[in-house]
Protein backbone atom coordinates (compact mmCIF):
# COMPACT_ATOMS: atom_id res chain seq x y z
CA UNK A 1 0.00 0.00 0.00
CA UNK A 2 2.91 2.01 0.96
CA UNK A 3 4.54 2.13 -2.38
CA UNK A 4 1.45 2.41 -4.07
CA UNK A 5 0.47 5.65 -2.14
CA UNK A 6 4.07 6.66 -3.36
CA UNK A 7 4.09 5.62 -7.03
CA UNK A 8 0.47 7.95 -6.37
CA UNK A 9 2.46 10.90 -5.14
CA UNK A 10 5.02 10.70 -7.62
CA UNK A 11 2.73 11.00 -10.50
CA UNK A 12 1.07 13.92 -8.86
CA UNK A 13 4.12 15.80 -8.80
CA UNK A 14 5.14 15.22 -4.64
CA UNK A 15 8.52 13.82 -4.40
CA UNK A 16 7.89 14.57 -0.87
CA UNK A 17 5.06 12.89 0.19
CA UNK A 18 6.08 10.06 -1.43
CA UNK A 19 9.57 9.81 0.40
CA UNK A 20 7.12 10.22 3.47
CA UNK A 21 5.22 7.09 2.88
CA UNK A 22 8.40 5.01 1.70
CA UNK A 23 9.63 5.89 5.45
CA UNK A 24 8.31 3.12 7.41
CA UNK A 25 9.03 0.35 4.71
CA UNK A 26 12.70 1.46 4.15
CA UNK A 27 13.95 1.99 7.82
CA UNK A 28 12.12 -1.82 8.59
CA UNK A 29 8.71 -0.29 10.86
CA UNK A 30 7.20 -2.04 8.53
CA UNK A 31 8.24 -5.99 8.74
CA UNK A 32 8.30 -8.59 6.11
CA UNK A 33 8.88 -5.99 3.30
CA UNK A 34 11.75 -8.20 0.88
CA UNK A 35 12.12 -9.05 -2.40
CA UNK A 36 10.44 -7.85 -5.71
CA UNK A 37 8.39 -5.06 -3.11
CA UNK A 38 11.45 -3.85 -1.28
CA UNK A 39 13.25 -3.66 -4.79
CA UNK A 40 9.75 -1.19 -5.90
CA UNK A 41 10.16 0.94 -2.89
CA UNK A 42 13.77 1.48 -3.24
CA UNK A 43 13.03 2.53 -7.07
CA UNK A 44 10.83 5.02 -5.83
CA UNK A 45 12.69 6.08 -3.08
CA UNK A 46 15.64 6.84 -5.80
CA UNK A 47 13.26 8.70 -8.64
CA UNK A 48 11.67 10.69 -5.21
CA UNK A 49 14.75 11.66 -4.02
CA UNK A 50 15.98 12.71 -7.33
CA UNK A 51 12.98 14.92 -7.61
CA UNK A 52 13.80 16.15 -4.07
CA UNK A 53 17.44 17.12 -5.53
CA UNK A 54 19.15 14.62 -3.26
CA UNK A 55 21.44 13.02 -5.85
CA UNK A 56 23.51 11.11 -3.22
CA UNK A 57 20.25 9.43 -1.15
CA UNK A 58 18.57 8.80 -4.92
CA UNK A 59 21.79 6.99 -5.37
CA UNK A 60 22.07 5.17 -2.55
CA UNK A 61 18.32 3.87 -2.91
CA UNK A 62 19.40 2.89 -6.72
CA UNK A 63 22.25 1.04 -5.61
CA UNK A 64 20.34 -0.64 -2.54
CA UNK A 65 18.31 -2.12 -5.05
CA UNK A 66 20.82 -3.80 -7.54
CA UNK A 67 21.82 -5.39 -4.04
CA UNK A 68 19.21 -7.06 -3.97
CA UNK A 69 18.68 -7.83 -7.94
CA UNK A 70 22.19 -9.44 -8.44
CA UNK A 71 22.11 -12.51 -7.05
CA UNK A 72 18.30 -13.25 -8.21
CA UNK A 73 18.68 -11.88 -11.46
CA UNK A 74 15.03 -10.22 -11.13
CA UNK A 75 14.83 -7.28 -13.41
CA UNK A 76 11.33 -6.61 -13.25
CA UNK A 77 10.93 -3.93 -10.98
CA UNK A 78 13.41 -1.89 -12.81
CA UNK A 79 11.28 -2.54 -16.28
CA UNK A 80 7.73 -1.22 -14.13
CA UNK A 81 9.75 1.96 -12.40
CA UNK A 82 12.18 2.64 -15.36
CA UNK A 83 14.78 5.25 -14.40
CA UNK A 84 17.34 5.43 -17.20
CA UNK A 85 19.03 8.67 -16.38
CA UNK A 86 19.57 7.34 -12.83
CA UNK A 87 20.94 4.29 -13.81
CA UNK A 88 23.29 5.97 -16.23
CA UNK A 89 23.83 8.26 -13.60
CA UNK A 90 25.31 5.21 -10.99
CA UNK A 91 27.10 4.22 -14.11
CA UNK A 92 28.99 6.83 -14.18
CA UNK A 93 29.37 6.63 -10.26
CA UNK A 94 31.18 3.42 -10.62
CA UNK A 95 28.13 1.18 -9.66
CA UNK A 96 29.57 -1.65 -7.77
CA UNK A 97 27.13 -3.56 -10.73
CA UNK A 98 28.02 -2.24 -13.78
CA UNK A 99 27.56 -5.08 -15.72
CA UNK A 100 24.12 -5.23 -14.09
CA UNK A 101 23.24 -1.49 -15.03
CA UNK A 102 24.35 -2.26 -18.40
CA UNK A 103 21.88 -5.43 -18.79
CA UNK A 104 19.35 -3.14 -17.54
CA UNK A 105 19.95 -0.26 -19.63
CA UNK A 106 20.04 -2.58 -22.48
CA UNK A 107 16.66 -3.84 -21.67
CA UNK A 108 14.75 -0.40 -21.59
CA UNK A 109 16.52 0.59 -24.85
CA UNK A 110 15.04 -2.55 -26.61
CA UNK A 111 18.27 -3.55 -27.70
CA UNK A 112 18.21 -6.72 -25.60
CA UNK A 113 17.35 -9.67 -27.94
CA UNK A 114 13.95 -11.36 -27.33
CA UNK A 115 12.41 -14.30 -25.84
CA UNK A 116 12.72 -16.89 -29.27
CA UNK A 117 8.54 -17.40 -30.46
CA UNK A 118 6.99 -20.49 -29.18
CA UNK A 119 7.28 -22.61 -32.69
CA UNK A 120 10.94 -22.09 -31.97
CA UNK A 121 11.13 -22.65 -28.17
CA UNK A 122 12.12 -26.24 -28.55
CA UNK A 123 14.79 -25.97 -30.87
CA UNK A 124 16.11 -22.68 -28.46
CA UNK A 125 16.04 -25.38 -25.57
CA UNK A 126 18.43 -28.19 -27.29
CA UNK A 127 20.75 -25.44 -28.18
CA UNK A 128 20.63 -24.24 -24.64
CA UNK A 129 21.27 -27.88 -23.61
CA UNK A 130 18.36 -28.23 -22.45
CA UNK A 131 15.93 -31.45 -23.32
CA UNK A 132 12.72 -29.47 -22.60
CA UNK A 133 11.85 -25.36 -22.15
CA UNK A 134 11.16 -24.27 -18.92
CA UNK A 135 7.63 -22.92 -18.35
CA UNK A 136 7.26 -19.70 -16.97
CA UNK A 137 6.60 -20.94 -13.06
CA UNK A 138 9.45 -22.91 -13.33
CA UNK A 139 11.88 -19.95 -14.35
CA UNK A 140 9.89 -17.80 -11.91
CA UNK A 141 11.19 -20.40 -9.25
CA UNK A 142 14.76 -20.88 -10.74
CA UNK A 143 15.10 -17.05 -10.57
CA UNK A 144 14.60 -17.63 -6.66
CA UNK A 145 17.28 -20.37 -5.79
CA UNK A 146 20.49 -18.32 -6.16
CA UNK A 147 19.03 -16.49 -2.82
CA UNK A 148 19.38 -17.42 0.74
CA UNK A 149 15.23 -17.71 0.82
CA UNK A 150 14.17 -21.00 1.47
CA UNK A 151 10.80 -23.16 0.27
CA UNK A 152 8.18 -21.88 2.19
CA UNK A 153 9.80 -18.35 1.99
CA UNK A 154 9.80 -18.74 -1.93
CA UNK A 155 6.26 -19.64 -1.87
CA UNK A 156 5.22 -17.31 -0.21
CA UNK A 157 7.00 -14.53 -2.33
CA UNK A 158 5.25 -15.92 -5.39
CA UNK A 159 2.06 -16.57 -3.49
CA UNK A 160 1.95 -20.47 -4.16
CA UNK A 161 1.87 -23.22 -1.61
CA UNK A 162 5.03 -25.43 -0.59
CA UNK A 163 3.76 -28.56 -2.58
CA UNK A 164 3.31 -26.04 -6.34
CA UNK A 165 7.01 -24.71 -5.71
CA UNK A 166 8.61 -28.57 -4.58
CA UNK A 167 6.98 -29.53 -8.23
CA UNK A 168 8.22 -26.98 -10.22
CA UNK A 169 11.63 -27.36 -8.53
CA UNK A 170 11.70 -31.26 -9.15
CA UNK A 171 10.89 -30.04 -12.81
CA UNK A 172 13.85 -27.74 -12.82
CA UNK A 173 16.43 -30.15 -11.75
CA UNK A 174 15.37 -33.21 -14.16
CA UNK A 175 15.45 -30.67 -17.32
CA UNK A 176 18.34 -29.10 -15.72
CA UNK A 177 20.14 -32.55 -14.73
CA UNK A 178 20.84 -32.12 -11.35
CA UNK A 179 20.37 -33.33 -7.84
CA UNK A 180 20.44 -30.17 -5.99
CA UNK A 181 19.94 -26.20 -5.69
CA UNK A 182 23.36 -25.27 -5.92
CA UNK A 183 23.87 -27.57 -8.73
CA UNK A 184 20.94 -25.80 -10.35
CA UNK A 185 21.81 -22.34 -10.02
CA UNK A 186 25.41 -23.57 -11.25
CA UNK A 187 23.69 -25.50 -14.58
CA UNK A 188 21.48 -22.51 -15.02
CA UNK A 189 24.01 -19.74 -14.66
CA UNK A 190 26.43 -21.94 -17.09
CA UNK A 191 23.49 -22.06 -19.62
CA UNK A 192 22.65 -18.16 -19.57
CA UNK A 193 19.41 -19.11 -17.59
CA UNK A 194 20.60 -16.69 -14.79
CA UNK A 195 22.72 -14.01 -14.43
CA UNK A 196 25.94 -14.57 -13.57
CA UNK A 197 27.62 -11.37 -12.15
CA UNK A 198 30.72 -10.83 -10.55
CA UNK A 199 30.18 -10.58 -6.63
CA UNK A 200 32.60 -7.51 -5.22
CA UNK A 201 35.47 -8.70 -2.86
Amino acid sequence: MRTGEAALRLAAGDPQAAADALAPVLDGSVSGVRGVPMMTALLLQARARDALGEAAAAGQALERALDITEPTGILLPFLLEPAPALLEQRRRDRTAHPALVAQILDLLSGTTAPAPPPSSQAGWARSRGLQEQLTDSETRVLRYLPTHLTGPEIADELFLSMNTVGTHMHHLYAKLGVHSRQEAVDRARALGLLASFRRRA
